[in-house]
């Protein structure tokens, strides 16, 4: 059985920094990209940053120069660094897992509220 569970959420000024973790079980972590989404209210959900497992990284053109993906292989665990947040960075954050190229293995964490606000 699959489980991402998210944590490093909460609140912060404007300008602050936040350290999203998602712990993955229940996969072959090192072969899986990795994901993280976000839906802010009234919103769709859209992706924030991936991570494939040989290392390739996309980044939302809104989260560029301010967010880092990384994972560690060895703990089974994905990260987003997020630096200089603004207030529209104020969403639910969601991790993401699948094997690319292999149709029903897209799984997702419940989600954690980032709220960015003076």
């Amino acid at each position: 059985q699959v489980q991402l569970v998210e944590s490093g959420g909460g609140s912060v000024q404007p300008g602050g920094s936040l350290r999203l973790s998602c712990a993955a079980s229940g996969i072959i972590f090192s072969i899986n990209a990795m994901g993280w989404y976000r839906q802010a209210p009234g919103k769709q959900r859209e992706l924030v940053a991936t991570i494939t497992g040989g290392g390739s990284i996309n980044y939302a053109d809104s989260v560029k120069g301010r967010f880092t993906i990384s994972r560690d292989n060895a703990k089974n665990t994905v990260y987003l660094q997020m630096n200089s947040l603004k207030a529209e960075d104020t969403a639910v954050y969601y991790c993401n897992s699948r094997r690319n190229g292999v149709p029903g293995t897209t799984r997702w964490g419940q989600g954690i509220q980032v709220t960015v606000s003076s």
